[in-house]
């Protein structure tokens, strides 16, 4: 395996090193059920390769497409409840200039 100890990003490895970069398409798993590493080859990706050589474990999973829809976000109820309305408790009268109630103490 070929390891080059400078940290560099590909364009400076380039400026500085007269060889390329080894490109590898090994990719690294580790299964979730039996917590043992191995390595797949990303080239030649096929249905068999979804499965933990050692448990059988199916570790791929299906990508979901997420549905839209309109909601209203807020904090935690138990923490924040001002967005809630308690129908229990009974509101304060809001006074208001177009109140035809008032009007006459209002306007005098």
């Amino acid at each position: 395996m070929l390891y080059n100890s400078a940290l560099f990003d590909i364009m400076c490895h380039q400026e500085t090193e007269d060889h390329l970069l080894l490109q590898k398409f090994d990719m690294t798993f580790a299964c979730k059920k039996c917590k043992k590493c191995f390595r797949k080859d990303a080239q030649e990706f096929d249905d068999s390769d979804e499965y933990c050589p050692h448990c059988d474990n199916h570790f791929v999973l299906e990508a979901m497409t997420p549905k839209p829809a309109l909601k209203i976000e807020g904090e935690d109820a138990r923490v924040d409840a001002r967005m809630l309305k308690d129908d229990r408790i009974e509101a304060e009268q809001q006074r208001s200039i177009f109140n035809v109630k008032d009007a006459a103490d209002r306007l005098g």
